[in-house]
């Protein structure tokens, strides 16, 4: 039986932290670009992108504060909100959603639906919708903005449904800061070969990053058919199968579980954290 381990060593790989989706007075957000940039360098973050709606990203004279920017921007007018991680051109908002996957694609980026469960229905993206849709990257697991609005921020059913039927998608946390109270709620911590939005972007490709609510993987991969986690600051860690089906548990940060008998397609790792804070891992694929 073969595992597929998304958490491959890197050569003078380091683990950076960062958001996805984030806006600015260029669109929605509360401050300017430069005022963002410089607030999440303060809490010390290693990349971040600018995600504001339905325009072309704007880097131009921005002081960066150390931090690696991504261009990137969110499709949402005329259907549902879609994440172009990567992307420095405008990506036009067909109503059309896979053709707007298809033009993120096109322009070398990845494809992030937005907020699968934010609205009064929790259904912004409904399941038949990310079942016809093909060729996006990932799905947010977490929305921080979602805590203000109705429905909910995290999303972990709908992926699994999407896992269970043989999709091979990513689970992406970001905050989608608008206002100030939202900043720090969720992150991607990515395993890069370098600081460079290049090597974000070839981590997120891979799979080689997990996202995040407040609790931080120091240690989660492999070693045969054993899978070792170690999260410090987790008071319980799980591992997730086909629909959402609980296949180990440990009441501790770290957890070891030997996965050469899993019966499940894939498997993935919940670690929980005080206050509901959680990290997601991305799937491990089981198959000959």
């Amino acid at each position: 039986m073969k595992i597929s381990d998304p958490y491959q060593a890197v050569p003078g790989g380091v683990w950076l932290r960062g958001n996805l989706h984030t806006h600015s007075r260029a669109s929605d957000g509360y401050a300017p670009p430069q005022e963002i940039v410089a607030a999440y360098a303060a809490l010390h973050y290693d990349f971040l992108a600018l995600s504001d709606h339905d325009v072309a990203p704007a880097y131009a004279g921005l002081d960066p504060h150390g931090l690696v920017l991504v261009p990137a921007s969110e499709v949402s007018a005329g259907g549902q909100h879609v994440l172009a991680v990567g992307c420095s051109a405008r990506i036009e908002p067909e109503p059309e959603r896979q053709k707007v996957i298809g033009a993120i694609a096109s322009a070398g980026g990845l494809a992030v639906l937005c907020h699968p469960n934010w609205g009064r229905d929790f259904n912004h993206c409904p399941m038949e919708e990310l079942a016809r849709l093909t060729g996006y990257a990932g799905i947010e697991v977490f929305n921080g903005s979602i805590i203000e609005d109705p429905g909910s921020p995290v999303a972990s059913d709908k992926w699994d449904r999407l896992l269970s039927a043989g999709r091979r998608v990513w689970g992406l946390a970001t905050d989608d800061i608008h206002f100030p109270i939202q900043r720090g709620r969720g992150w991607c911590a990515v395993r890069a070969a370098a600081r460079t939005s290049e090597a974000v972007l070839a981590a997120l490709r891979a799979g080689n990053f997990y996202a995040s609510s407040g609790v931080a993987i120091a240690e989660i991969g492999l070693r045969g058919s054993e899978l070792r986690v170690v999260a410090p600051d987790a008071e319980s860690i799980a591992v997730i199968g086909k629909h959402g089906s609980r296949l180990a548990w440990a009441e501790a940060p770290e957890l070891a579980w030997d996965a050469a008998e899993c019966q499940s397609p894939y498997f993935r790792v919940e670690c929980l954290g005080r206050a509901g804070t959680m990290a997601w891992s991305q799937p491990f694929f089981v198959g000959n």
